[in-house]
This record gives structure tokens, sequence and C-alpha cells, in this order.
């Protein structure tokens, strides 16, 4: 007989991956489905955070209907938008669903209970920080008008420079003449692909935008000083002159390191976990309440 179980989820842009644990945290099985972007798709989200769930606990061994019994931990960008987290864990089937931010799983796994910064880039971009227990952050208000640095808002910008070269307007690089190639040099494709295409679409294309820029590529290096000037200004806007650590998270967090301001890089930390082991800190937190159930 098991003991108590919970279930912590990292709702991403581009997918969703899930854990059940025990009481101590343990990660007994893990799951991964597609996209949990709830503000450009609610409806898929919650059905690959849900199908994330089922797998994890497939994988330990248990029946996925046990996830109707179980509590949950849901870290999803868009939850701090409006209703969009309160809609969400009343559409869930968990026996009781908490819907926090994806920064607030962010920085739960990056520093645990420690004070310090995050900022997390992914698919989109976040941040965060903790001082003397008080939480606040920034960001994370979609590609469209925000999430700098992202790797969706890379993919947008890079899409952007590639037709503004095709146009004339301005200079053309090895990088956007190898964008607009993927199109047949025909910029209306582009655009369609544009109004057709989810963030995640775009961010495929951030790896090629760093890649370029190692080659000196006008373009892209462009692109990523812009990026790198919006992580630097973010940051400034949460550091204080204590602050012990800045963490970086999410799949370009490794891409930006050499890009980082020298002020930033001094406080620069390992983080102690991922995303993931933020939502499931939280799970286990959820577990000593009280909250969890029996398999």
């Amino acid at each position: 007989m098991m003991g108590q179980l919970a279930i912590g989820i990292d709702g991403g842009g581009t997918n969703c991956r899930a854990a059940v644990i025990d009481q101590t945290g343990q990660i007994l099985g893990t799951g991964k489905a597609g996209a949990a972007n709830i503000l450009s798709d609610l409806e898929n989200s919650l059905i690959n955070i849900v199908e994330s769930a089922r797998q994890a606990l497939a994988t330990a061994g248990f029946d996925p209907e046990l996830a109707r019994q179980l509590p949950a931990v849901i870290g999803t960008a868009g939850a701090n938008v409006g209703n969009y987290g309160k809609r969400v864990e009343g559409a869930l089937p968990f026996a009781s669903s908490r819907v926090v931010t994806d920064a607030t799983i962010a920085l739960q796994g990056a520093l645990g209970d420690a004070d310090g910064i995050i900022g997390a880039f992914g698919t989109g971009s976040v941040y965060n920080a903790r001082r003397d227990g008080k939480i606040w952050g920034i960001g994370g208000w979609g590609f469209v008008i925000g999430d700098q640095a992202s790797g969706a808002r890379l993919g947008r910008d890079l899409l952007e420079r590639a037709v503004l070269a095709f146009d004339r307007v301005t200079a053309a690089s090895p990088l956007t003449d190898a964008v607009m190639a993927e199109y047949g040099n025909d910029p209306e494709r582009v655009v369609e692909f544009a109004h057709a295409s989810k963030p995640k679409d775009f961010a495929r294309y951030s790896p090629i935008v760093f890649e370029y820029a190692a080659m000196n590529d006008v373009v892209a290096l462009d692109i990523v000083k812009t990026a790198a000037k919006a992580i630097t200004e973010s940051l400034d806007a949460l550091l204080w002159p204590e602050c012990p650590s800045i963490c970086l998270l999410g799949g370009l967090a490794q891409a930006y390191r050499p890009w980082l301001d020298t002020r930033h890089k001094t406080l620069l930390a390992e983080p102690r976990g991922d995303v993931l082991r933020g939502a499931i800190d939280l799970a286990v937190k959820l577990l000593r309440d009280g909250e969890g159930n029996r398999a």
C-alpha cells in the first residue's frame, strides 16, 4: 500500500511535464504531453495537462484514472492574467487543483525557500524574486506584447526581420536569406505561417538565431543583443544591493549566459532544480497540509 500521493505539473509553452510524487517528494513516475499555453489555446492545454498526469501515473505503475483522486499543483504561463487560473482550476478533473504561474514554480524549483532572483527563458519568458519571504515578479505577458528574450519572441523577431529584408527596408543577411528560402522567397507564405502559428511554432527558430549569432551574422547579433538588453533591464528592475543570487532556467538559459551584463554574471548561481521540481515541491506542501489521497 503506497502512502500519500500528489501530482506536480509544469505546463510549458512547448510541452507539459508531470510527476507523481509521494509525501517525501520522491518522484514515482513522470509523463509528458503537448503544450499548455492557457492564453493561446485553453482547450488543448487542459487536455495536455491531464494527459501528462495520466502518463506519470501509468509510468509509476498506477491506474491513470487515479488522477481524479489526487491533488495537483499546476504551474503555467497566463495564470496571472484575468480569471484564467481559476478557470483552469475549475475545469481540471483532479481531486483538487492549485494553479499558479510558471514564475512561481520556476522560483521554487531554482531557489527552494531562499532569497534571490530567477529568469526563465523557454517558449515564453518570466522573472520572479524573493526577498525576506516576499515574492514579486515581472513579465510573462505573452509574446504578442511581452515575453522579451523568449524563444517565441526570438522567432517572431526573426521572421519580421526576414520580411523587412525581403522588402529591402533593412539589410539582408545569411540568416534572413535562409529563412526566406525556407518559404520559397514568398513573404505571403511567411505571413500565412505567422497568422496560423502558436508561440511554440515561432520558438523553433530560436536555436538558429544563436547559431548565426555565433557566426557574427548581423541580423542574428542584433536580435540577440536586443533580447540581452531586455534581460538586463528586467533583472535590474528586480535587483537589490544584497541580492544573493540570480538563477537562469529554461531551454535558452545557457544560450544567454555569455550575453549577460557583467554585473549579473557575478551573481549567477546554479539552480537547485528545474521548473518541474518547483511544481513538485509545492505538491509536497499540499500533502503536508493534508490534501493528499492514498493509493
